[in-house]
């Protein structure tokens, strides 16, 4: 029962470590980048020890090529100086170092050929991992951008839906405006109708009555003649010297 319990909790955590993977996939593309590093950080460290492996037994194969010339240039001396009890020792020394020289020799070459091997598999594995790493990267740019294309598109649709519908929330502020509008118009048409004009029609004539008769006035003190009208009063004074001209004759 508890083991059931267990994986149907393991189960549930990795459904929803693998929900939050989909949602990330630039972190979890970072995790591995970091894995990456770390993994390549381990192999360097292993090549390091390898080429120190190669540098001892190089420095072995000198050891043994300067004591292989040493125990040579011996040996000849003591066979022409016709010791040869002492020139077959070192015979027998120069032997075994040169078997041992010979045995390095393998061995170092084994040691290089395996080092180059390693440090190109190495080259290879980092390239073909950073190419992915690059090809992952642009697909997920793609698909960041096919997502955002997508909302875009979706929410374009419905708001061509929401627009274009009846009852939506422009036709009623269209209806309101218009309803208002005439309205207005028509408060604006009874409150015309109701004013009374005769009152100011009548003190509109009286007020030019009044400006007519002063400048009639003014132009009979002054003697000009007003165009489009008769200046009567001076012609009635003028009868009026004349008939008291002729009743003092």
């Amino acid at each position: 029962m508890f083991g059931r319990i267990a994986n149907l909790f393991k189960g549930f955590i990795s459904l929803f470590v693998s929900g939050v993977e989909r949602r990330n996939p630039e972190a979890l593309l970072e995790n591995e980048q970091e894995n990456l590093r770390k993994q390549i950080g381990q192999f360097n460290q292993g090549l390091a020890s390898h080429a120190g492996m190669s540098e001892r037994l190089m420095s072995q194969v000198r050891k043994l090529e300067a004591e292989q010339k040493d125990l040579r240039a011996k040996t000849t001396a003591h066979v022409r100086a016709g010791n040869n009890a002492a020139a077959g020792q070192y015979a027998l020394r120069l032997q075994t170092v040169e078997q041992q020289l010979e045995e390095n020799r393998k061995q170092l070459e084994q040691a290089e050929q395996t080092y180059k091997n390693l440090v190109k598999a190495r080259d290879v594995a980092v390239q073909t991992a950073r190419a992915k790493i690059e090809s992952l990267k642009g697909a997920i740019n793609d698909m960041r951008m096919n997502q955002a294309m997508a909302e875009l598109h979706e929410m374009s649709a419905g708001m061509i839906t929401n627009i274009g519908g009846s009852g939506d929330t422009l036709n009623r502020l269209e209806g309101m405006v218009n309803e208002e509008r005439d309205r207005a118009a028509g408060r604006a048409r009874v409150a015309k109708d109701a004013v009374d004009m005769t009152g100011v029609n009548l003190k509109e004539a009286e007020l030019n009555a009044l400006a007519d008769q002063a400048l009639a006035d003014f132009a009979a003190r002054e003697g000009i003649s007003l165009k489009g009208a008769a200046a009567p009063a001076p012609a009635e004074r003028s009868m009026g010297a004349s008939e008291k001209t002729e009743g003092q004759a």
